[in-house]
């Protein structure tokens, strides 16, 4: 990987964990503040030689198959849930003076 690398990289790459990355850089005189800091080249290959790549882990054994005679049918696609229907809404009169409302009488003082 030419350039910089980034301390969780370096981390995952070799299988430890970024704090341990960041102790060992900082011990060897390298300016790291966290995992997402930068590191250059020259620092990344001595990382890589004061601690070899773990070895990758085995893939797990497969599962056993059961012969095609025994073998359940994939279950069947599950259909989205509906809830309960929508509530019709009250009619409502319009808006503004409607014939069955009076318009209130104008209040004149007295003289």
């Amino acid at each position: 990987m030419p350039g910089k690398a980034r301390v969780h990289e370096l981390a995952k790459e070799l299988g430890m964990e970024s704090k341990n990355v960041l102790n060992w850089l900082k011990e060897n005189g390298e300016f790291v503040k966290s995992a997402s800091s930068t590191v250059e080249a020259p620092v990344v290959r001595k990382l890589r030689e004061a601690f070899p790549a773990a070895p990758a882990a085995p893939a797990p054994p497969a599962a056993p198959t059961a012969p095609p005679h025994l073998r359940q049918p994939p279950p069947a696609p599950r259909l989205p849930r509906l809830g309960p229907p929508p509530r019709a809404r009250p009619l409502r009169p319009p808006r503004g003076r409607t014939p069955h409302r009076p318009v209130p009488a104008r209040h004149v003082p007295a003289r």
